[in-house]
């Protein structure tokens, strides 16, 4: 599903305007990407967790050249955790 379809669809079930739903939608995008940004975790209950997740710097292989080594640097990465009710619906 594409970002569009989800303005669809949301606009729809809900009866709000397409551009109603495109400014709530950038707005909990933005408000999570800042959260995130500052280190904090974002529970969405029922739904899952958005957290930020740190990587460790580790050796490997080149791709063009697998007999190279390369160091990959340590990097933080964002993670999403779902949720129980989630979990159950899709089971």
């Amino acid at each position: 599903m594409t970002k569009s379809e989800l303005i669809n669809k949301l606009a729809s079930r809900t009866g709000a305007s397409k551009r109603e739903v495109t400014q709530f939608l950038e707005a909990f995008v933005g408000t999570v990407t800042d959260e995130l940004k500052a280190g904090s975790k974002v529970a969405v209950t029922g739904f899952g967790t958005f957290s930020v997740s740190h990587r460790k710097a580790r050796t490997g292989v080149n791709p063009q050249n697998p007999s190279e080594r390369i160091e990959i640097p340590a990097v933080d990465v964002p993670k999403f955790t779902a949720g129980k009710t989630l979990k159950d619906a899709i089971k």
